[in-house]
């Protein structure tokens, strides 16, 4: 895969079993990072689940367990943000 030659991390951002929760996951400030993101239907394709690094997912409470991609990247974003430069 040209990202991972390239030296990015590639981490699923998908509802999966031994997925890390967003709040406890830590970016290292000196790593490249690929996020990627699913739709709510479907999510992330097991095939590109086969390939990626790392799996993160947003913690979610209640009966409802999506958000649209705006969302779930605007989440994923800012807390990326937060951690490496706030």
């Amino acid at each position: 895969m040209s990202l991972r030659s390239s030296g990015y991390t590639i981490i699923a951002i998908e509802q999966a079993k031994n997925s890390t929760m967003l709040n406890t996951f830590t970016p290292d400030p000196e790593k490249k990072y690929a996020l990627i993101f699913g739709n709510e239907v479907d999510g992330v394709s097991d095939e590109v689940m086969s390939m990626i690094d790392e799996c993160i997912e947003i913690p979610q409470f209640g009966t409802k367990h999506s958000f649209n991609i705006v969302i779930s990247a605007g989440i994923v974003l800012w807390d990326f943000f937060a951690k490496l430069r706030l």
